[in-house]
């Protein structure tokens, strides 16, 4: 009795359990690629918006005419966003007549929430990559241990058992393993240099985030120097 030892004929052999397996993790395996591509060009793509902007706000702009500049803007993301948050709640409450210290605090709540929206932006699909690093090759080797159970069941029902009777259910069973590895450290590697330049980057958010503050706060005092409020 022969046997097709190529990825395709074993798994047209194996039990519907463990092409269950298989299709389960390379599902799993082709939406984390996709992931991985997708956050890497948004990750990418968030820090050299970074660095524009910080070129454009440390060489000097005035910040109204680099807020105005921004606001005309359909879609503000990443440091720019924080910005724009800042200095909009700065010019709305300094209006109102807000003691220096409502400012200060008023921005820095502005800044921490376009801050917070902006990391969970980019931290999107990264505990999918986080859950199939962790979780695929357990899903394989159910799969393989399903696999060689089945192949030693079917060896115990014939009268002389030989190598060539047991391999390919064993070499079945265990390409769900490979499958899951091959799922696996893909998405772990993934995770780990996604989750890297994340926090670099929330680092830098919140650095800008005090520098911009100080900004603000001198503004305040002086805006309140010029113009003290009425008693």
């Amino acid at each position: 009795m022969s046997s097709d030892l190529t990825f395709i004929g074993l798994f047209l052999q194996a039990s519907f359990i463990v092409q269950l397996v298989m299709l389960l993790l390379i599902g799993v395996s082709i939406a984390s690629w996709t992931f991985i591509f997708q956050r890497s060009k948004a990750l990418t793509k968030a820090r050299k918006e970074m660095r524009q902007f910080e070129d454009k706000f440390w060489s000097g702009a005035d910040l109204n005419r680099l807020y105005q500049e921004l606001s005309a803007r359909t879609n503000v993301s990443g440091m720019a966003s924080l910005f724009c948050a800042g200095f909009k709640e700065f010019v709305r409450l300094r209006k109102s007549n807000t003691s220096i210290n409502g400012i200060v605090d008023g921005t820095d709540r502005a800044m921490r929430v376009s801050m917070s929206r902006e990391v969970e932006s980019l931290e999107s699909h990264l505990p999918f990559l986080a859950t199939a690093g962790s979780i695929s090759p357990y899903i394989g080797l159910f799969g393989t241990v399903w696999g060689i159970m089945n192949a030693f069941i079917a060896l115990g029902e014939v009268q002389q058992a030989t190598l060539a009777m047991v391999a390919p259910g064993i070499a079945e069973a265990l390409i769900a393993t490979a499958i899951g590895l091959f799922a696996a450290i893909p998405a772990v590697i993934a995770y780990n240099r996604f989750s890297n330049q994340v926090e670099k980057l929330e680092n830098s958010y919140g650095n800008f985030m005090e520098e911009f503050s100080a900004i603000l706060h001198r503004q305040a005092i002086a805006s309140h120097v010029q113009s003290p409020p009425q008693q």
